[in-house]
């Protein structure tokens, strides 16, 4: 099962015992994967689109809570005339009065992510999304989804209207506002280990870099060295240059730390480093 469908799947199971609550989430459901049908009597019946039983069934569900209606039942007129007045025009954003409370909003969003949100698996990426067939929907949304302090953009992708999140903070804290808290703990568990593991790659790489640039400029001094001992020799070098320069040719694989406890009296990392430079500057000076 993907993560997008654990996600739904939690959410379809969280039923709000506020029936202001139930009336926002399927308001949202109405309005993103919802249509009203006519029959010749002039009866109402109501469908929605979605490849998830879930939904689905959850759809019914606060169906038969809010305005007691049953699968297969026709809407009488008067519960046709309730209806429409209540969530209005499907493809028009829902009237804000549904949605003027903080819980309301929450139960709205978790409606509108099981009829038309997704999420990419986390391993790969942090990406959650909204598909809205409608722009006053989407920027509907997006505001609602800022309320919670949450950063959402939108973006146009063929004939729909897509808000997105591509934080992984900000999807944690969505996540956390629609209550699924399994997937939520889910998400923050795997979003540790990747951390975890993006950190120790960057000590590792940081380390093999520090290595490598140790080598090359250890090979780097004892060539130098070498040089001068074949053509300047080391009896015209200062005693401090010249103990350094026999130092380095015996621990050619040794840190400037550890080669300045070699020498007598023992240096400094910075002593050494200025000694070397030196050697390094005269080998220069021979090869010119």
């Amino acid at each position: 099962m993907s993560f997008s469908a654990k996600i739904k799947e939690e959410l379809a199971k969280h039923i709000s015992p506020a029936r202001h609550c139930q009336i926002a989430e399927l308001s949202a459901i109405l309005h993103f994967c919802g249509q009203y049908g006519m029959c010749s009597d002039g009866s109402l019946t109501i469908g929605f689109q979605t490849e998830n039983e879930s939904v689905i069934r959850k759809c019914f569900t606060l169906l038969k809570k809010t305005y007691n209606i049953d699968v297969g039942v026709v809407v009488d007129s008067e519960t046709k005339e309730k209806l429409i007045a209540k969530f209005g025009v499907l493809s028009e954003p829902v009237d804000t009065l549904l949605i003027k409370n903080a819980c309301c909003r929450r139960s709205f969003l978790r409606g509108a992510f099981l009829c038309c949100g997704s999420m990419s698996a986390p391993e790969k990426g942090y990406h959650l999304e909204f598909v809205c067939a409608h722009e006053k929907q989407a920027e509907q949304l997006k505001e609602i989804i800022t309320q919670f302090d949450i950063e959402a953009k939108i973006v146009s992708r063929k004939k729909y209207f897509v808000v997105y999140l591509k934080e992984g903070a900000g999807i944690v804290d969505l996540l956390n506002v629609m209550e699924a808290h399994v997937a939520l703990m889910e998400l923050e568990n795997l979003r540790i280990v990747k951390e975890m593991r993006n950190s120790i790659n960057r000590r590792v790489n940081c380390e093999a870099a520090n290595i490598s640039k140790t080598v090359h400029a250890s090979a780097r001094q004892v060539e130098d060295i070498e040089y001068i001992k074949e053509h300047y020799g080391f009896s015209k070098l200062p005693d401090n240059l010249r103990e350094m320069a026999e130092v380095r040719l015996e621990y050619p694989d040794a840190a400037l730390k550890e080669l300045g406890q070699y020498l007598n009296p023992p240096v400094g990392k910075s002593g050494v480093n200025h000694r070397l430079r030196k050697l390094s500057e005269l080998a220069d000076g021979l090869r010119s």
